[in-house]
This record gives structure tokens, C-alpha cells and sequence, in this order.
């Protein structure tokens, strides 16, 4: 990985970190990851399993996916961090959109209620990091505007916001603009 991705995966965490829709929860489990794809190809970078609350990463905490197989629930990876459990979530978003650069998951359970079934929404029935949410984001992609909003709900993932975009600042804008709107529409 290089040193421009790790900055770019850094300084997008301290962001998410300081507004709190990634760390780690009342039972000391982190939550949230951030990926990168590597190119144009559908292989990314992705920060490792229980490191939300990490105040800032190091090489070794960041894993490459370079293959994976959604029915088999398989990832092959590169480094010594284990994969995110949503790393196949992150896949189907790149394998579904081939501008994506970067992908988002966080947790904001106000901006959740408020997107729930209004923004594109995976089915309740389906759990996180299962290669079930891999198929429902593909679904997704094929049956509502996700690739315009760029952003989805988890239903079976309270909390569980996943934002995309051409690189995080982009992912990022998309979060920030669904805060600014939804809190807009709660003052009114």
C-alpha cells in the first residue's frame, strides 16, 4: 500500500472518528471501515477487522483484497491485518460501479431512521458481512437510483450507512450531505 493511500485512509478515519460514525461501540468492538480500490481493478484496500477506534492506522493494519467469490465466502488478501467482515459489502459496490473509487461504512443511527426506506434500502432479512449483503447490494444496484445517490441503508444493520463515491472526499460529500439535509428536514 502506499504511503498516499494510507494518508488518504488516515485522514478520512480522523474525520469519521471525531463525528463518531466509526470507533468502537459500549462493548470495546470497533466499528466502521473505509476501502480504496487499487486501480482499475475490482481489488481494494481495506482496513482491518476491529479497528474503528484505532486513532490512526499503520500499513500493517490495512489488508488488499485481490480476490473473492461471494458464494463461497471467500476472500484472498494481501498483508498480515484481517479483512474488514463487511469486505465483500465493499466489493459488490465496486464490482456493481465501475467509477467507484471508494467506499464508506459507518453507523448513525439518527441519520439510519431518518434514510431508512427512503434512500435505497438492503432487506431487513439480510445480515452484515454475509455474502447475502454482497448479493443484496448487486441487487440494489439493479433495481433502485444507488448509483446516483451513491449511499444505501443496511436494514438488518442498525446504524449501518455505506456511502460511496470516485475516492473518499467524494464518499465522504455524499455522508455530509445527507447529515446537512437531514438535519435540516428535523428543524422544519
Amino acid at each position: 500500500m502506499s504511503e498516499y493511500i494510507k494518508s488518504e485512509l488516515n485522514a478520512y478515519r480522523r474525520k469519521l472518528l471525531q463525528l463518531r460514525l466509526i470507533g468502537v461501540d459500549s462493548n470495546r468492538i470497533g466499528f466502521g471501515n473505509l476501502s480504496i480500490r487499487d486501480g482499475t481493478t475490482n481489488n481494494f484496500y481495506i482496513t482491518g477487522s476491529a479497528t474503528g477506534g484505532m486513532p490512526e492506522l499503520a500499513l500493517a493494519d490495512c489488508t488488499r483484497v485481490v480476490a473473492y467469490d461471494f458464494k463461497r465466502n471467500w476472500l484472498r488478501c494481501e498483508g498480515s491485518a484481517i479483512a474488514s467482515s463487511e469486505s465483500l459489502t465493499h466489493a459488490a459496490v465496486y464490482e456493481s460501479d465501475a467509477k467507484a473509487g471508494a467506499v464508506i461504512h459507518c453507523h448513525d443511527s439518527k441519520l439510519w431512521a431518518a434514510l431508512l426506506n427512503q434512500a435505497p434500502t438492503s432487506s431487513k432479512a439480510v445480515e452484515y458481512g454475509t455474502p447475502e449483503m454482497a448479493y443484496e447490494v448487486t441487487r440494489l444496484f439493479k433495481i433502485t437510483n444507488v448509483q446516483q445517490r451513491r449511499i444505501f441503508v443496511m436494514a438488518g444493520h442498525e446504524g449501518g450507512i455505506v456511502a460511496f463515491g470516485r475516492d473518499l472526499e467524494g464518499a465522504f460529500a455524499i455522508l455530509m450531505r445527507e447529515q446537512k439535509e437531514n438535519e435540516k428536514a428535523s428543524q422544519e
